[in-house]
């Protein structure tokens, strides 16, 4: 048997078990032909979408991937956010996946495929080993997850070796005349002594260059004077097929064998070489050169169309009616992050934390458009903030209130202004009610209160006072 799923799992069968033996002990099995070069296209197809979270990203027979996440974590919300939205989107197109994130390939391995925490279902099916953890990390894992063959792990499980920390209290040498260098390496790769090198996958259909150097290089201004270099013939190739970057990858090989990468995203599809240049160029001080620079590779990993536009000289009397910022927000994204570049835009709702939204900087403009009738607050607390206030109800304003223990005394109020809940979408506010009231105190700040509840029905709120928003 090449494979086994999880209800065949479930009654005692495995990979590697005679197929007569499987029969025998399941009558009325349900068996496949095994399809090996099928199932390297697939995880070579899985590899290649990966790469929209790492520009570094390898397939790992037979049914795993990996992917250096160094230094592109933060683009996708920090590590675990990372690995349970990898998760989710594998099971989404129903693949069981478990991920993982350590200091090495080989520990990652091994927590993925043999930690508990993540064999469990849910949230659980992903972990991230803190930095410098690996070893205790590996310590009761079984030694199946150092990745050796079925003959040695057999072999080893004879002489009473269970678990990694078992193996990893041996001295190297008995091991190494024992069983060869296999396990010694093995063990060493996980923990970190010995480099393993991550080959990167690079799917042959995307927008490429490459320069291979005599000498190796080691200054970021030689970096720049490449990968200027490396960005006109992307560039070049993009016009002819009327098509623009929209993600760029920049991969430097080191003569140790070791990779290290850069990653670039544009708010609009661009093959402006200048521009592009420009935001792989801030990133260069990121990279560690080692012992030199052999190669450098470019590679455009999302590309999107850009058609040739006509350019007309302005007559005279004419001005130009905009202003492209999408230059401005493609070097704010690449050095804040994605998650912190927005513009907010309005959603129909009356609920005030409902009725705006975060969208991409440069998104087209939407059809609901932004109330003008309504006076709202420039800055909303989410959630609100409980505050004492005291009025007299059920439709007047409060008289002071305090917050974070300051007391402000109204001077101007205005209100109530009610807002009912939307028991459309919630079944939970069908009678919910806030009664809203713009209040200025002494010192002249102006604030946003509301009341929950109408003061008459109990169950349209409990008449308690909180703080939404600033004016």
């Amino acid at each position: 048997m090449a494979a086994a799923d999880a209800a065949a799992a479930a009654l005692g069968l495995y990979p590697g078990m005679p197929l007569a033996q499987a029969q025998a002990e399941v009558p009325g099995l349900t068996i496949h032909a095994a399809e090996p070069e099928a199932d390297a296209g697939a995880l070579r197809r899985l590899a290649a979408w990966c790469l929209r979270y790492t520009p570094l990203v390898a397939p790992d027979a037979p049914d795993g991937v990996w992917l250096d996440v160094t230094g592109c974590a933060h683009l996708h919300g920090g590590e675990t956010r990372l690995l349970r939205d990898l998760v989710a989107r594998c099971e989404a197109q129903g693949l069981a996946a478990r991920a993982a994130i350590a200091d090495t390939p080989g520990a990652a391995h091994a927590v993925a495929r043999h930690d508990p925490l993540c064999r469990k279902a849910g949230e659980g099916r992903v972990k991230v080993v803190p930095i410098g953890t690996t070893g205790p990390a590996l310590a009761p894992l079984p030694i199946a997850a150092l990745r050796l063959p079925p003959d040695t792990l057999e072999s080893l499980r004879l002489l009473g070796f269970e678990r990694v920390e078992q193996l990893a209290a041996v001295p190297r040498a008995p091991l190494t005349r024992r069983f060869g260098p296999l396990v010694a390496n093995r063990l060493d790769q996980a923990l970190g002594t010995v480099f393993e090198p991550i080959v990167p996958l690079v799917p042959p259909d995307l927008p490429q260059a490459r320069l291979t150097f005599v000498e190796p290089l080691l200054t970021a201004e030689a970096f720049a004077t490449t990968n200027a270099t490396l960005v006109r013939t992307i560039c070049a190739a993009l016009e002819k097929t009327g098509q623009g970057a929209r993600r760029l990858d920049l991969v430097f090989h080191r003569v140790d064998g070791s990779v290290q990468s850069l990653r670039i995203g544009t708010a609009r599809p661009s093959r402006d070489a200048r521009h592009l240049a420009r935001l792989l160029d801030e990133k260069l001080e990121r990279i560690d050169p080692g012992l030199g620079i052999e190669a450098m590779h470019l590679i455009a990993v999302l590309i999107d169309r850009l058609p040739h536009a006509q350019t007309e000289a302005l007559l005279p009397g004419t001005e130009e009616t905009g202003t492209d910022v999408s230059t401005l927000v493609d070097r704010l994204e690449n050095r804040l992050g994605s998650r912190r570049v927005w513009r907010a835009a309005p959603v129909e709702s009356d609920v005030p934390e409902r009725s705006v939204r975060h969208v991409p900087a440069v998104a087209p403009p939407r059809r609901t458009a932004w109330p003008v009738d309504l006076p709202r607050p420039v800055r909303l607390l989410d959630p609100p903030q409980p505050v004492d206030a005291m009025a007299l109800l059920p439709d007047q304003p409060p008289v002071a209130f305090t917050w974070r223990r300051v007391r402000h005394r109204v001077r101007r109020a205005d209100g109530p202004e009610r807002i009912a809940g939307e028991w459309w979408k919630r079944a939970g506010e069908m009678r919910s009610v806030r009664d809203y009231f713009r209040v200025e105190d002494e010192a002249g700040q102006r604030f946003w209160l509301f009341r929950r509840g109408d003061g008459d029905d109990p169950v349209t709120g409990d008449l308690r006072w909180f703080l939404h928003g600033f004016f």
